[in-house]
């Protein structure tokens, strides 16, 4: 080895470093590393005195002939020299300068693999901050598209092909029909089934003209024709992603509420439905109240003489029954009666629509009817029961009727007659829900039964509630129950096993409906909470308290309360859409255009 000479003091090295060759600073590090502090940053050498040069000016120029062996040799001699506090510094500036940025050598469709493993958005959101070619990858839709799986929103070409379905069912000169592919209920709950759910309307039980008995709710699902959104469409899945996420935090923290007493006059709500048009609320004074989305008032349909106790919306058209033994036929765009059907002999008690021409009605004269809304007549009239027929659901051909004779029956809507009767039950049959596959029977004897609606056989018997189970929802391979022991119960379909149970309300829950992520009910002891299906776990209270909760429906980005508080009816309309503003350039939004407030964990 060649001869070097060893300067007095290890300091004396730093000395030796000319003025115009300052060490650069270290580089920002491209991960999510501190960078170094200003006592950790390498010495400022501007500040170095001239006979600081002088000892080591030969040493670096030797150093930069030596070969790499060399090199590290003398590294090892000088850092053998070194004390703790010198190796600390060393380590300080050395430590940065051996990062280096994967993404600036991995090719893009590596780096774009690596981004998809992200499941944080305010983590992705921040890396584009990083540098340029950070940037670049991370507005790149690969990413984002893997996180709103993960987060369980529906892909883009699924809300584009919904878009185009509601477009032709808004038009008055296309019907819709439900078939068995159709519904929305055919799919188990998952990123790749996900569709909005059908605005869900809970028919209200009891008959006297008085208060009506809470304990006896049961859930109506509503397929109706949905309009088209006129907010802008999302151009990409990370404008979508954002979208989605401002909806999702608005549920679990935020919202926008209007409260109006709708109606001087007190009134217990029988029935609600939430549309993309209107907001409907029939009373049990007779009257049937239409709004807007937003809780403006449109008209009111006034022809009943007695409380309204069932209603079903199909587009501009309105389907009602009550105690006054009528189904009358509305146009809720011009508020004029279509048609007024005659022939049930006791309170009609629960309506549905199969298709834009075709509804049925169940009442408490035993029998159910069959109604060509085109012509104004009755089809057919199912008899079978032997006590009234409290609820009813649907599924292509099938209707399925639940009485207080504790049977449930199958019934052809084409052929008009029973199919199969459904026995078991040791009390009267209050809610029931019908997906084509499966059938569920909510009963006062506390328990729920699932049926197969092929052979009439009881697949399963499911204990738990202690009281009367008046709701229902199913969805997939999933049931969510409510009873008025205040109890919601979520269950598994393909186990027959209980996988949440919920201590609700204080008293009888009175409305009940689940989507693919959260479940919202309602209660006679005046609140109203949203659950975490998944987890089981109460997200918030949504409202304040009020004397009794009526109705809760919901869909995607609104839901509407209706409730007795202070001895008025009142109605709360709940937005959870994202501010106008956050959507005048949804094409063009990035990551870092995302509120920091969006991006809390949820």
């Amino acid at each position: 080895p060649r001869p070097i000479h060893t300067p007095s003091s290890p300091n004396s090295m730093a000395a030796s470093i000319p003025h115009n060759l300052p060490p650069s600073a270290p580089a920002s590090p491209p991960t999510p590393a501190p960078s170094p502090t200003p006592l950790q940053r390498a010495p400022d050498w501007s500040t170095a005195a001239e006979h600081e040069d002088t000892n080591i000016r030969d040493v670096r120029a030797l150093f930069v002939e030596m070969t790499d062996t060399e090199k590290q040799r003398l590294l090892a001699e000088l850092l053998n020299m070194c004390n703790s506090q010198q190796l600390a510094f060393v380590q300080e500036f050395v430590s940065p300068r051996l990062k280096k940025d994967p993404f600036a050598t991995f090719p893009d469709e590596l780096c774009l693999r690596i981004l998809t493993f992200i499941d944080d958005p305010t983590t992705l959101a921040r890396s584009s901050q990083v540098s340029k070619r950070w940037r670049e990858l991370v507005m790149d839709d690969m990413a984002w598209k893997s996180l709103c799986e993960k987060h369980a929103y529906r892909r883009l070409s699924d809300e584009a092909r919904e878009a185009d379905n509601e477009n032709l069912a808004s038009q008055p000169s296309v019907p819709t029909v439900q078939t068995p592919g159709a519904s929305p209920y055919n799919n188990p709950i998952g990123f790749n089934s996900f569709r909005p759910a059908a605005i869900t309307q809970l028919s209200m039980p009891g008959a006297s003209n008085s208060a009506p008995d809470l304990r006896t709710q049961s859930l109506d699902r509503l397929r109706t024709p949905r309009v088209a959104k006129r907010r802008p469409k999302a151009m990409s899945y990370r404008s979508h992603f954002k979208q989605r996420y401002m909806v999702e935090t608005a549920w679990r923290q935020g919202g926008k509420v209007d409260q109006r007493q709708i109606t001087p006059d007190q009134g217990v709500v029988t029935s609600l439905h939430l549309t993309e048009k209107y907001i409907v609320v029939a009373l049990d004074n007779a009257k049937i109240h239409v709004f807007d989305t937003d809780g403006c008032h449109q008209k009111t349909l006034q022809g009943h003489v007695m409380g309204v106790w069932a209603m079903v919306p199909w587009g501009d058209l309105l389907v009602s029954g009550g105690c006054d033994r009528e189904v009358r036929v509305w146009n809720m765009a011009t508020g004029a009666a279509i048609h007024t059907l005659r022939g049930h002999t006791s309170t009609v008690r629960c309506l549905k629509m199969s298709d834009a021409n075709t509804a049925i009605s169940g009442s408490r004269d035993t029998t159910l009817r069959i109604w060509d809304l085109q012509k104004g007549v009755c089809k057919h009239v199912l008899v079978g029961h032997q006590a009234s027929v409290r609820c009813l659901e649907y599924h292509g051909d099938l209707i399925v009727s639940g009485s207080y004779d504790t049977t449930a029956r199958i019934w052809s809507i084409k052929e008009g007659r029973c199919l199969r009767t459904l026995q078991g039950h040791f009390s009267q049959i209050y809610a029931i829900a019908f997906d084509g596959k499966r059938i569920a029977t909510g009963s006062l004897d506390t328990s729920v039964r699932i049926w197969d609606p092929t052979n009439g056989a009881c697949l399963a018997v499911l204990q738990g509630h202690t009281s009367l189970v008046g709701q229902l929802q199913m969805r997939g391979d999933t049931l969510v129950t409510g009873g008025s022991d205040g109890s919601v119960r979520v269950w598994s379909l393909t186990e027959y096993t209980a996988i949440h149970r919920l201590a609700a309300h204080d008293n009888s829950v009175t409305s009940l409906q689940f989507d693919d992520t959260r479940i919202v009910s309602g209660g006679s002891d005046g609140r109203v909470k949203i659950w975490d299906l998944k987890r089981g776990t109460q997200v918030r209270e949504l409202s304040k308290p009020a004397d009794a909760v009526w109705r809760v429906v919901f869909e995607e980005e609104k839901a509407v309360v209706m409730a007795s508080r202070g001895g008025k009816t009142v109605m709360e309309v709940w937005s959870f859409s994202p501010p106008e503003d956050e959507f005048e350039d949804l094409r063009s939004a990035s990551p870092v255009s995302m509120p920091d407030h969006t991006m809390t964990d949820y």
